[in-house]
């Protein structure tokens, strides 16, 4: 079963990644704090650094510039972001796994419910997915290509009926989350009604 197997080795995978991302932004704070000179080793290696991460940082600075707060503390909104993305990609690949596996299951044991019920969790699965790309998408700074218009029309008939019926709060926007629950829920009762009998 990948879920038991291979799923272990990818989620210490996605987490050393973080770490290392976290590594990189408190280090380009640090030199950042430090000012260094720029023709000293330090100095070269920080302009170096700073290049590497320019693209993960801009975002967030530009959004704290909005609310006038000191860029420097960008890194640790791109930590935070990176936190957040990585906690949802490990949950979205360790559902994909259970999927595989429950599918795999229901035709190993030849039980039709059971092939039902993952497949409509499986669907519900992909639609969080797109959605998450569809928040990714509105945060960072992507390029209009045809797969975000896709996102945008298979998501727009269940977002902007709830985007109308709550507001934003401030710059956020919490429909995300609240189809994100409602989603999750409807999960738990395919989940109940066609594979846990």
């Amino acid at each position: 079963m990948l879920l038991s197997t291979v799923y272990p080795k990818v989620w210490l995978a996605l987490w050393v990644v973080f770490l290392v991302f976290v590594t990189l932004m408190l280090t380009r704070m640090l030199v950042s704090y430090l000012d260094p000179n720029p023709f000293g080793a330090v100095g070269r290696a920080g302009f170096k650094l700073r290049k590497l991460t320019e693209r993960f940082v801009y975002p967030a600075a530009r959004f704290l510039a909005t609310f006038r707060v000191n860029t420097r503390y960008a890194p640790l909104v791109s930590i935070f972001i990176a936190l957040v993305f990585t906690y949802f990609l490990s949950s979205i690949i360790e559902n994909t796994f259970r999927v595989i596996d429950g599918l795999t299951d229901a035709i190993r044991t030849s039980n039709p419910s059971k092939f039902i019920g993952w497949t409509l969790y499986g669907l519900l699965s992909v639609f969080v997915l797109l959605i998450f790309i569809r928040f990714l998408s509105s945060w960072f700074v992507f390029t209009k290509n045809t797969f975000l218009g896709f996102v945008k029309r298979v998501t727009d008939p269940v977002m902007l009926p709830v985007q109308r019926m709550i507001p934003t709060i401030g710059m956020f926007d919490i429909s995300a989350m609240i189809v994100l629950l409602l989603i999750s829920f409807l999960q738990v009762i395919v989940l109940n009604v066609f594979v846990i009998r």
